[in-house]
């Protein structure tokens, strides 16, 4: 299969956007990149400069910042590892002080356009899947193939919570209930590229699939449009 198409993935936190990503990079031997790593990456480095916490946030000084924000994708035993400035940090963006600033990092104009940026450098020979909240609506926007992914807010929460509780990461079902509304209300209605479903995406319910059941729908899709082309 010589034709590569790009593909983007959104929809809601804790839905398996990048489970299914992931899978179906794999499957057609695509790079995956996951801009939610990239957004907490960039949480992190603001984070540690001392610009945001969960109680404040100095936007001047983040964007001051910018310019020594290197994110970067490597391959670190099979495992696709996010970089900062050449620092794996793949665990670190993984905890629970950096999910919980990360929605407000990503409403910031300077820091999307920053990312953005990066990620459409990535992906400029297609060959990719990337998974999101504004993939299909502005990284992407002539992606072959998108996929809006949803699923219950009781199933999210719960796949979450397993998640956390897998890494050792102490925390509530409420908490993670809690922390998902949030995401879920600051990502929808940010003024910078909030999360929405485009007219030209499907859309992929998948409350009660199996990640197999997921990927073997996405991988129809995908060969659909890649056969179509030739």
């Amino acid at each position: 299969m010589s034709t590569k198409i790009t593909i983007a993935i959104d929809g809601y936190s804790a839905c398996g956007k990048s489970t299914l990503a992931k899978a179906l990079a794999k499957a057609l031997d695509y790079s995956f990149i996951d801009s939610g790593a990239m957004y907490r990456g960039a949480a992190l480095f603001f984070y540690r400069q001392g610009h945001v916490s969960e109680e404040m946030m100095d936007i001047e000084a983040i964007e001051r910042a910018i310019p020594n924000l290197d994110l970067s994708f490597k391959i670190q035993n099979t495992k696709n590892c996010l970089y900062l400035n050449n620092e794996n940090i793949e665990n670190e963006i993984r905890q629970v002080y950096v999910v919980n600033i990360v929605s407000k990092v990503a409403t910031i104009k300077k820091v999307r356009t920053a990312l953005v940026k990066q990620q459409q450098r990535m992906g400029e020979n297609g060959g990719i899947v990337m998974d999101g909240r504004d993939i299909g609506s502005v990284v992407f926007p002539n992606a072959q193939l998108k996929i809006f992914v949803t699923a219950s807010p009781e199933i999210r929460a719960q796949r979450r919570f397993t998640e956390l509780r897998q890494k050792g990461i102490p925390q509530s079902l409420e908490e993670v209930q809690l922390n998902l509304t949030k995401r879920d209300h600051i990502d929808s209605t940010r003024e910078e590229s909030p999360l929405v479903q485009v007219q030209d995406a499907i859309v992929l319910d998948n409350s009660k699939l199996t990640k197999e059941e997921q990927l073997e729908w996405a991988l129809e899709k995908a060969r659909k449009i890649i056969s179509s082309m030739h």
